[in-house]
């Protein structure tokens, strides 16, 4: 069983929701992320979502942007995210890392040659962002064959023969845009969360995950009221952004904003 799935599972019989952190390799430098990694999962982290640094990255905002630029600056490339996974994996080999990015830098290496790396490093999924399920017809093939998970986006936007579409080519667990525009956005309602997740449920039986808009133990917790998992990067990727220059201290503010999410979300058990 693909360790993405294996995690669910697991969740699923402790009756918890999937706390699932991103960061962007390279991010403030490639030397740092390893341990940043690290440091998510002692804070609770079910999945790591590592960002790929791309130059034009559409579909995020400022925070995502200007990490994009650190870690490009300091030469981040993709090969340098199967070497990082591959370090993860000698001291942790349960935690599911999935690789979030465009499409980009995987068709310069090809698509095959990407799916052979990102498996022998120890990768469990890929969401390609500006790869919608209907484009994927060669790509997702590849990935099975290697047992990596292709994750997909859906949006409040998307329409029911769309998002009927997207549950069907999907695996893992499906990501749900919770607000219109990009990442980093401010508000969140999880009603309308809700609202929008209940055709999913009907559609699937993948476990449905939301990002964008989760700022603090608070939202966090609204969300796995309604969702199976809750997905937060812009939260994390300020406070490497605000202590790039003294890195050494970043693991434990990571540990601190994500932990209070953990034990705002472990805490409706208890509730």
């Amino acid at each position: 069983m693909n360790r993405i799935n294996q995690r669910f599972t697991d969740l699923k019989h402790q009756g918890r929701k999937a706390l699932i952190p991103f960061i962007t390799a390279g991010d403030p430098a490639p030397e740092h992320t390893v341990g940043f990694m690290h440091a998510l999962v002692e804070a609770g982290a079910d999945i790591i979502e590592l960002g790929v640094p791309f130059s034009d990255p559409m579909a995020d905002g400022p925070v995502i942007q200007k990490a994009c630029e650190r870690a490009l600056k300091h030469g981040t490339r993709l090969s340098h995210l199967f070497t990082m996974v591959e370090e993860f994996r000698q001291s942790d080999t349960t935690t599911p890392v999935v690789l979030m990015g465009y499409l980009n830098p995987v068709e310069r290496l090809g698509y095959q040659a990407f799916a052979d790396q990102a498996a022998n490093a120890g990768i469990d999924g890929v969401l390609t962002v500006d790869m919608p399920p209907e484009e994927a017809d060669e790509f997702g093939p590849i990935l099975k064959a290697r047992g990596l998970a292709s994750i997909f986006l859906v949006a409040p936007t998307t329409s029911n023969e769309r998002a009927a579409t997207i549950c069907a080519h999907g695996e893992g667990y499906l990501y749900y845009v919770s607000l219109k525009g990009v990442t980093g956005s401010a508000s969140l309602n999880a009603d309308d969360v809700a609202s929008h997740l209940a055709p999913l449920r009907e559609m699937t039986d993948l476990p449905l995950c939301v990002g964008f808009g989760i700022r603090d133990g608070a939202t966090a917790a609204e969300v796995a009221k309604v969702a199976d998992g809750v997905i937060v990067g812009s939260a994390l990727v300020n406070q490497i952004a605000e202590n790039a220059d003294t890195p050494e201290i970043i693991p434990g503010l990571l540990k601190a904003v994500l932990g209070e999410m953990r034990h705002a979300m472990d805490a409706l058990n208890r509730n």
